[in-house]
């Protein structure tokens, strides 16, 4: 944070929501540990109706969603890039062939389309409800009906306990049951029969744990809300009575261009009747008599996450650490490999334009959890890392994140592949096997588990694929059995197109 006059000047942070339904983009000042939102923008891109039953992607609704892009980035430009965070929620997890929307994407927005999973999803939300609320006392159940999925999550304070992502969405709901806009009463019951049958494996585990008060947010919810205050104009929040007085009134129409209610905005109005269903149900499965409503949601979280990141709170650390804990990692080991990794990529990173802070997050989160894998099998215990990594539920890391950690992870020994690697997003397809590498000789190096510190080494990075490793000459008579793994190494290095050169610090070569 900048400071000129004796006066501290506030950070602009931004975040971007790219809903199945509605993108929407929310800009905020923060000065003195406070969050002030300046201004925010919403459209309707409606992004999961331009799915097909194979992922792809409409090329129409494709070109309406980059042209809102367009929009927003017009608005982001003063924003710097590492306080903004863009992310995609169902429509693009689902998605396939997506690669080339995403790199137009980012080169709109000026940053990368984060793809988070759903259980990351409700944490965010979560976080973006409890820090807009009242903090009130006991747990509190809160429900988030998107375009392509709904998230439950109850939680106490600040903290989520129990986190849910069921495939129920305001969109793809209307478009199965409703579609064309028709609405009747067989209609709406094959709606809540299939919605019952998504909450139903989360229904008795959710009445175990209990909630003192629901809170309801984003556009269902709020449009839900508008309803019942259009039937009655003294309602605080949605009762079971008021949701179904919506329901009954809403029936009495044969089309939701018919459905009476003012409030309803022509967007809206074309995904109300499968948001109201899912609405309906969430309220009979799991008892609920009254919902609270709800200002913030994702990009809110999005917003306090990027407090997080910039006051030393990343969601991300606490995540590696208990992972750490979890699969009970020697930290120690952990942190001397660590060290080296990072020492090796300050030397390497302009060669190989890594002077980013996420090549140097990205390093230092493998190195901590190299060895998890451990915890299953020595045999091939890079591989059961890197399975977890890609697999686990990792509060605060978008899916592209957890991908490349499995790929450090699962690349930081034996035999290398690169099969793959394509299909990472840019750049990170071009990096990850520098950052390997790097891996690679750090944990090499600290192969003995020692505690003495390794003697002052140099890397010289020579063109894209070649690195040079100088050694003292006395150390590497010393160390004959790091001499051997180091020649490995070179041979393995070798089958992926890079050439590992081992010199000692006289300049001649030592292996």
């Amino acid at each position: 944070m900048s400071r000129g006059n004796g006066r501290t000047a506030p950070e602009l942070l931004a975040a971007v929501d790219l809903g199945s339904n509605s993108f929407h983009m929310v800009v905020a000042r923060y000065i003195h540990g406070q969050l002030t939102v300046i201004d925010r923008l919403r459209e309707s891109v409606r992004l999961g109706s331009g799915l097909d039953e194979e992922g792809r992607l409409d090329r129409d609704v494709a070109s309406r969603a980059l042209a809102c892009l367009e929009r927003f980035g017009q608005r982001l430009r003063e924003i710097h890039p590492d306080r903004l965070r863009v992310v995609g929620t169902n429509t693009l997890r689902r998605a396939h062939r997506k690669q080339a929307f995403l790199e137009k994407a980012r080169a709109a927005l000026g940053a990368p389309i984060e793809i988070v999973s759903g259980i990351e999803e409700a944490r965010l939300i979560y976080s973006g409800v409890a820090n807009t609320s009242p903090m009130g006392e006991g747990r509190r159940l809160v429900v988030d009906i998107g375009g392509g999925s709904t998230e439950l999550i109850i939680g106490e304070s600040l903290t989520p306990m129990r986190l849910a992502s069921t495939e129920l969405g305001c969109v793809t709901m209307s478009e199965r049951f409703f579609a064309g806009g028709r609405i009747s009463g067989k209609r709406f019951l094959r709606a809540r029969v299939m919605a019952r049958g998504e909450l139903e494996p989360i229904e008795q585990a959710y009445r175990k744990t209990g909630w003192q008060a629901t809170i309801g947010s984003s556009g269902t919810v709020k449009s839900v809300a508008d309803a019942v205050r259009e039937l009655d104009p003294t309602a605080q929040g949605i009762t079971a009575e008021a949701l179904e007085a919506v329901l009954n009134t809403t029936l009495k129409a044969e089309h939701v261009r018919d459905v009476p209610f003012k409030s309803l905005s022509e967007d809206r109005r074309m995904v109300f009747a499968g948001g109201l269903a899912i609405l309906a149900e969430v309220f009979a499965s799991l008892g609920i008599k009254k919902m609270d409503v709800s200002d913030g949601a994702m990009r809110d979280g999005l917003l306090y996450d990027l407090v997080g990141r910039m006051t030393h709170e990343d969601a991300r650390d606490r995540t590696v650490r208990a992972m750490q804990a979890r699969y009970h990692v020697d930290a120690a080991q952990a942190e001397r490999g660590e060290a080296t990794a990072i020492n090796f990529l300050e030397q390497v990173a302009e060669s190989w334009q890594l002077d980013d802070p996420v090549a140097n997050q990205l390093l230092a989160w493998a190195a901590r959890l190299h060895e998890m894998g451990l915890d299953v099998s020595h045999s091939r215990y890079h591989q059961h890392g890197a399975y977890l990594l890609e697999n686990a539920d990792m509060p605060g890391f978008p899916r592209e994140e957890q991908r490349l950690l499995a790929r450090l992870v699962g690349g930081h020994r034996r035999k290398l592949s690169l099969e793959g690697v394509d299909k990472l997003l840019p750049p990170w397809d071009r990096r990850v096997l520098h950052l390997i590498v790097l891996l690679r000789l750090a944990v090499l190096l600290h192969r003995g588990r020692g505690r003495a510190p390794l003697p002052e080494l140099t890397l010289i990075a020579r063109g894209r694929n070649v690195l040079e490793a100088r050694f003292p000459v006395r150390w590497l008579r010393d160390h004959p059995l790091t001499v051997s793994d180091l020649s490995q190494e070179i041979d393995l290095l070798k089958a992926v197109d890079f050439r590992l050169r081992i010199y000692s610090s006289r300049g001649l070569p030592a292996v």
